[in-house]
């Protein structure tokens, strides 16, 4: 069984006399997503109330070919419901040709697939050691009851993940920050600074929360998300880091659509943002794919949702005219590494895409 570290006074700029120590300053930082992992962590999705009818179907299918274009590069920890839904996962990535080797399945029945959120969140120090933060996942704000169960599994099954774990008594989600590995968060004051996450917080109560825990020196804010994201505007909707001084970000230029006030307002921040260095970034727009709607709502789909994984970049694609433009910016942004072109209008039917279904794990 893993140690879990003793929960010490949330966010203080004066410690109290105590051992325990927040994980930067025991060397520990969140890497970036595009240094070498050791695994990609799963869910397997089950819920028919996301995925209703044949729509569940097509989203196993997605996973399908996620886990054939990661797996001859990288393991896969995959949650399960049970022995049968393994098995029957197994064959039908047999039947695909895949080698399954490097593929691991737990048996734990989670209520949905979101593992970016509800997850561990990865850090490593100089030395390789690997730990873990275990952030409070309440269901973007206690909007779902029934997913807010999900918050237990890697408090219930700690010895799954090798490394200290640091509990906290934050609420956040892994798909709310965005690191570049080398001292910069991104996240969102829509998130971020929702009163249904942690009403007791200030904005720098929680700029210097995550420079203590993910070993960053500075935090950029920006503003708003994206329309139909209930997350209340996930980071890995809108904007990524492509390297240490790359950000690439989500442009509508269309000012008629609604997303269009959010994102300009985005990247005008960003074009005012400075390098620990003093430097400016290096800023690349992304185009929207229009809007994907399903029964009247409008849906979160973003291109920006990528995953970057060894050798690979999985990236959702909609069915629109854009999709074309999107490969083409992210095959220059990732040299060395294939684009994985995956169509996602099922998936973002669940208000998520594939950066929110998958947690990386360092190497």
């Amino acid at each position: 069984m893993i140690k879990l570290k003793a929960k010490k006074s949330v966010i203080k700029k004066t410690r109290r006399a105590s051992t325990v120590l927040f994980p930067a300053e025991q060397g520990y930082r969140m890497p970036a997503e595009w240094e070498a992992h050791e695994a990609t962590w799963l869910t397997w999705p089950r819920n028919k109330v996301t995925w209703p009818g044949k729509k569940l179907k097509e989203v196993e299918e997605i996973y399908l070919q996620m886990m054939e274009a990661l797996l001859p590069n990288e393991k896969v920890h995959l949650l399960v419901p049970d022995e049968t839904k393994g098995e029957e996962i197994l064959q039908r990535l047999a039947r695909r040709g895949v080698q399954v080797r490097g593929l691991k399945l737990h048996l734990i029945p989670a209520v949905d697939t979101w593992i970016r959120d509800y997850g561990p969140t990865f850090l490593k120090n100089r030395k390789g050691q690997k730990a873990w933060c275990k952030w409070i996942f309440n269901a973007w704000g206690r909007k779902y009851r029934s997913l807010m169960r999900d918050d237990q599994i890697f408090r219930n099954h700690q010895a799954l993940i090798k490394g200290s774990c640091f509990a906290t008594e934050v609420v956040l989600e892994g798909g709310s920050i965005e690191v570049n590995g080398k001292g910069t968060c991104l996240v969102t004051e829509q998130c971020l600074l929702n009163k249904n996450r942690n009403p007791r917080f200030s904005r720098e109560q929680i700029d210097l929360f995550l420079q203590q825990h993910l070993g960053v020196s500075q935090v950029l804010w920006l503003g708003e998300g994206i329309v139909g994201d209930d997350t209340d505007g996930h980071i890995d909707d809108i904007t990524r880091f492509c390297s240490a001084d790359t950000i690439i970000t989500a442009y509508e230029t269309d000012r008629t659509d609604d997303n269009f006030r959010f994102l300009d307002e985005n990247w005008k921040r960003l074009k005012m943002s400075r390098t620990p260095a003093g430097g400016k970034w290096n800023l690349i727009k992304l185009p929207m794919p229009g809007v994907v709607a399903a029964e009247g709502e409008r849906l979160p789909a973003s291109y920006a949702n990528f995953y970057i994984a060894n050798g690979v970049v999985l990236l959702p694609i909609y069915g629109h005219a854009n999709d074309r433009r999107a490969i083409r910016i992210i095959r220059e942004a990732f040299p060395g590494r294939e684009v994985v072109p995956i169509r996602c209008e099922t998936l973002v039917y669940g208000l998520g895409s594939i950066h929110c279904v998958t947690q990386q794990e360092p190497r």
